[in-house]
């Protein structure tokens, strides 16, 4: 039995043992635990804990009958209070260590901690639908997920319509209560067309439209979108209405350019802060859905597929503010000297992953000071957090290093 001392920063409790570091699933900060090891190297060991002795007074029951099996969320047993407290400190000590930025972190939440997410993907095995296991690949059966949508769950218990093997099946909803599916598979797909609930509009077979449409229209606040089954959107519908909140309250000017600006969300929310908008994202599709979200939104915007600083070279234009929102592996080394080189006034940072986000802004501080950092609960239930940084161009010569301009026009 071992002492947890800490979280690591996905939740689990960390203990020591003989020189080695065991990280402990379903454990929390002070109690002792029995565990079984998953995996295990010279130097570490996962594992998950098989029984609790002196509880911590923050945990609780999962209300999820899979949770100690399924792979889907993993801080549960946690109450709300310490889940925000927990991911507020993550936040807080991955930016001081990795980024040197001390500061006092905010957590912003939605007060929805169930049934908020709109999109899901499960695993078929065997003709049942769920999740793999924690820490494995075993496959886990599940009739309902409790942190996923209630349109989602409705559909999950009448599937019948849809005879299907092996394979991976995503879920999608949107606030008018339609739901998307799109299969991949191997197998033959078998639909009964007959027994499809309404509110399911289309579904998708390897990338082809086999029953309705292969997009819907979703609405957050006064924006509308075109989503379609394989774009990116955030998966939490009263997140990203906070995001939007905190980028209209933070940044504002002429010319904004929106870089990885998939389907041109954060971008649209923009329309009464900038006079112009400008998006690039390297995924054509998302670049043609973007071109019709601004027409749906009445927005000047002009979007390119391709690579940025291609696509910059040829653009005559400066820019008050850069938006970004790259994927979990954060930005790379060219688009950062790219940033740097464009000179913005501001630099508006969205990101789901504290730690790519901390090694980039170990950078950008060099010639852009954080002056708001925001931290966003828009995964509950799971360790994941999102965080917005707002920078604002540093004014002192000393800090400013002379880069290759060669592909815009000098201010």
């Amino acid at each position: 039995m071992k002492r947890i001392t800490r979280f690591d920063n996905q939740g689990r409790g960390i203990a020591f043992d003989d020189k080695k570091t065991l990280f402990i699933a379903n454990a929390l900060p002070g109690e002792e635990v029995e565990y079984r090891i998953i995996h295990e190297n010279s130097k570490i060991s996962e594992a998950i804990s098989t029984k609790i002795a002196s509880p911590n007074p923050h945990r609780v029951q999962p209300k999820c009958p899979y949770y100690n099996i399924c792979g889907g969320c993993n801080i549960m047993h946690m109450s709300a209070e310490l889940q925000q407290e927990f991911k507020k400190e993550k936040v807080a000590n991955i930016l001081k260590k990795f980024a040197d930025i001390d500061w006092n972190i905010r957590l912003i939440t939605s007060g929805h901690q169930l049934f908020y997410r709109n999109k899901i993907t499960l695993k078929v095995r065997n003709g049942k639908w769920g999740y793999f296991e924690s820490l494995s690949h075993q496959f886990c059966g599940i009739s309902t997920c409790l942190i996923a949508t209630n349109d989602i769950n409705n559909d999950l218990k009448y599937k019948e319509f849809i005879s299907l093997n092996n394979g991976e099946v995503v879920i999608r909803s949107n606030s008018n209560h339609e739901v998307l599916m799109s299969v991949t598979t191997e197998d033959d797909i078998k639909i009964d067309y007959n027994s499809i609930p309404e509110n399911i509009i289309g579904i998708v077979g390897n990338s082809k439209t086999l029953y309705g449409k292969n997009y819907f229209i979703e609405t957050i606040d006064r924006y509308r979108f075109k989503v379609s089954y394989d774009a990116f959107f955030q998966v939490n519908n009263y997140g990203l209405k906070m995001i939007f909140e905190i980028l209209a309250n933070n940044v504002r000017g002429i010319n904004l350019l929106d870089l990885y600006c998939g389907v041109g969300v954060l971008g649209i929310s923009l329309k009464d802060n900038f006079q112009n908008i400008v998006g690039i994202e390297i995924t054509e599709n998302a670049v043609i859905d973007a071109v019709e979200n601004a027409k749906m939104n009445d927005v000047k915007a002009k979007y390119y597929a391709g690579d940025t600083g291609e696509i910059l070279k040829s653009l005559e234009m400066n820019f008050d503010t850069i938006l970004v929102d790259p994927p979990r592996s954060g930005l790379n080394r060219l688009t950062i000297d790219t940033i740097i080189n464009l000179n913005p006034d501001n630099i508006a940072y969205v990101s789901c992953d504290p730690m790519t986000l901390a090694r980039d802004l170990k950078i950008l501080k060099e010639y852009y000071e954080p002056i708001k950092i925001y931290a966003i609960d828009l995964f509950p239930n799971t360790y994941h957090v999102e965080t917005v940084v707002i920078l604002k161009r540093k004014v002192d010569e000393e800090s400013t290093i002379e880069y290759e301009r060669s592909f815009i026009p000098k201010r």
